[in-house]
């Protein structure tokens, strides 16, 4: 007696694949009901039912999917001022740094990366959620011979998602690439401790590979106790926070902070473990990636100290990183004529 197959749901292999047909001309092939009937042979009040099902199964999954319009005078302005290479900005009415701002952010920077993919590439890749969110929103694409190194050594145990171990995971899966991690924290606090981990070979042979990148993905933090994108957290406390603020800290990129313009800050003991600022500056192409109107100092201070060239952000926070440009200019041609600087002399 020939038995069918039956899953879990209590249905039958046969009934399974007619659905999904169903699912596939519907949905895929942009068939209506009446020409998805006539096709398998069943009414069209049946097709109807068998989508209901379909939906009920959850064999086709819906999502909003909101169009993502940029900004081209504000990228013009970025890239003027600046010196970009490229600018991708978010045309957004909102405001905030909400997790939808973050999400449709990440989904423009995955298109910005993966217009720079190619076969043979090394992605480096930092930390930060909205660094997740571009991971997240990456399609599956198989580059051949690529791979994906880690930047910065691990928040934690490694296991939060917007941490760089997880995320050279996910993005290697993507790409269907090799990846290469670093087996440490993100930072250490003594300089001993930090110069023992660097001499380790798994890290120091990961660290040289990661100065050969092509392409190289980062997040831009703040120095915001409240941030839950602070992805020093783990490692400095209220009071070092205050500390870095109060001798002028703004951003910070690759575990690095930085002041207004572009000025590194260093944390007293605390050393991070991964690439440097001038091993980032050697980068290629430098995607740096930071949404919600809160970001724009410790943006301007990323692109004022150079460590990035392609800027990924929405365009409330580009207009502040356009306007905080504007006065630090006006400040320093301020400063400038006070001490006679550009006056001419006379011999």
């Amino acid at each position: 007696m020939n038995r069918e197959f039956t899953n879990v749901n209590g249905l039958s292999e046969a009934r399974l694949d007619l659905l999904a047909k169903v699912a596939v001309l519907y949905y895929e092939d942009d068939m209506d009901q009446m020409e998805i009937a006539k096709r398998i042979g069943k009414s069209r009040s049946m097709v109807s039912k068998m989508l209901l099902e379909v939906r009920k199964l959850k064999m086709v999954e819906f999502r909003v999917d909101f169009p993502l319009r940029r900004d081209e005078e504000l990228e013009r302005r970025l890239c003027f001022k600046y010196g970009l290479e490229q600018a991708w900005v978010l045309n957004t009415t909102a405001s905030q740094n909400d997790e939808s701002l973050t999400r449709m952010v990440g989904k423009l920077g995955a298109r910005c990366l993966q217009s720079r993919l190619f076969d043979g590439i090394c992605v480096g890749i930092s930390a930060g959620s909205t660094v997740l969110e571009v991971v997240r929103a990456m399609p599956r694409i198989d580059f051949q011979e690529s791979t994906v190194v880690q930047l910065i050594g691990a928040i934690s145990d490694g296991s939060n998602p917007v941490d760089s171990a997880q995320l050279v995971k996910a993005l290697a899966l993507k790409m269907s690439a090799s990846c290469r991690s670093i087996p440490a924290p993100l930072m250490v606090n003594s300089r001993a401790a930090a110069k023992s981990l660097l001499n380790q070979k798994t890290i120091k042979d990961t660290l040289e590979f990661a100065e050969t990148v092509d392409v190289a993905l980062i997040g831009i933090g703040d120095v915001d106790s409240n941030s839950s994108n602070h992805v020093t957290r783990d490692y400095i406390g209220q009071s070092d926070l205050a500390k870095l603020k109060r001798r002028g800290a703004v951003g910070e990129v690759v575990a690095h902070f930085l002041d207004i313009h572009g000025e590194p800050i260093e944390l007293g003991t605390f050393q991070a473990i991964g690439i440097n600022l001038k091993e980032l500056h050697s980068i290629p192409s430098v995607i740096g990636v930071a949404a919600g109107v809160g970001k724009a100092k410790a943006v301007v201070s990323a692109l004022k100290g150079g460590y990035i060239n392609v800027l990924i952000t929405d365009a409330y926070t580009a207009a502040q990183v356009v306007k905080i440009g504007d006065e630090l200019d006006t400040a320093s041609y301020m400063v400038g004529n006070e001490r006679g600087e550009g006056e001419e002399i006379d011999e």
